[in-house]
């Protein structure tokens, strides 16, 4: 006689167990598939006779109640979600720094010096080597960058992934972090159509114009970022708010931008100059006095710049 080995029997032994679990799709007793779960979730029973096919089943869920949104977020005891902003993408321990235990009393100062010891070395074995080091203070800076230019938080993800592909492929040999972490941010702008110029982001940048216009050509061309042009009516809505201007200079703004653009004389122009001087052509046509220096401030180019778009 020939026993089967203990591979074939634990074999058989799931195949088993997958016909039970497939067999208790429908109901025995009359053959529909009308199976229900209970509230609490621990019976599994026949919607149209009524027969418990399976009961004191595992309940999966937290074994505390919540009754509205406000008790579910404070009775949950998992961490955020993961994000790219963060170097160790959050999968991280976090040490408070109030030195006051569960019930909120203060801790006894042996506890207080353990607890600063052990902060210190979270701090230190966080970043493993120089290019974790590299990754987290590239991050911070964008991160610091996007709260100074309002960016949502999906264009910070972006820029993050932008910056570690650069990382993994040792595009950073040579190069500033700052100069390249900006040149992310921006590229991510241009990507996610967020309209950002590149002056407004060097304003918050520490490197130098040149620098993130030379860095962010770079990137587009080793990593292949298929990026298209600036739409100057991006940035008209903005533009608008900020000189107060009323919905008929940006309406009138939108269709001489519409016109312009169709016979092509947007070829060649910055998108922010041409912006600003549509901007100046509506409010003369809507009776909206509005100075080449006032509109210049706002869209940071020069009058010049605005009179020969103009």
């Amino acid at each position: 006689m020939i026993r089967p080995t203990r591979r074939q029997q634990r074999d058989t032994e799931t195949e088993r167990t997958a016909e039970k679990q497939e067999g208790v799709q429908s109901c025995p007793e009359c053959k529909l598939d009308t199976l229900i779960t209970s509230a609490d979730g621990s019976e599994t029973l026949c919607e149209r006779c009524g027969l418990i096919v399976e009961e004191e089943t595992v309940d999966h869920g937290p074994e505390w109640r919540a009754f509205n949104h406000q008790e579910r977020q404070q009775k949950s005891r998992v961490g955020a979600p993961t994000t790219q902003t963060i170097h160790d993408k959050g999968l991280t321990t976090t040490i408070d720094w109030k030195d006051k235990d569960a019930s909120g009393r203060s801790l006894s100062s042996k506890k207080r010096s353990q607890m600063h010891r052990l902060r210190k070395w979270q701090g230190r074995i966080r970043t493993k080597d120089a290019s974790e080091r590299n990754l987290q203070f590239a991050l911070s800076e964008i991160d610091r960058m996007s709260s100074a230019l309002g960016i949502p938080r999906s264009v910070r993800e972006v820029a993050c992934v932008i910056y570690r592909r650069a990382l993994d492929e040792d595009m950073i040999r040579g190069r500033s972090i700052e100069g390249i972490a900006t040149s992310c941010l921006y590229a991510a702008c241009r990507s996610e159509n967020i309209p950002r110029s590149l002056g407004e982001v060097s304003d918050v940048s520490r490197v130098e114009r040149k620098e993130i216009g030379r860095s962010y050509i770079y990137l587009g061309r080793e990593l292949g970022l298929e990026i298209q042009p600036v739409d100057p009516k991006q940035y008209v809505p903005r533009f608008c708010s900020e000189l107060g201007s009323s919905d008929a200079v940006e309406a009138k703004t939108n269709e001489i931008l519409d016109i312009s653009i169709a016979k092509g004389l947007l070829s060649g122009k910055s998108p922010t100059g041409y912006a600003a001087a549509a901007i100046y052509a509506a409010s003369l046509l809507c009776n909206e006095q509005q100075t080449q220096d006032e509109i210049a401030a706002v869209a940071q180019v020069t009058e010049v710049t605005i009179r020969n778009r103009y």
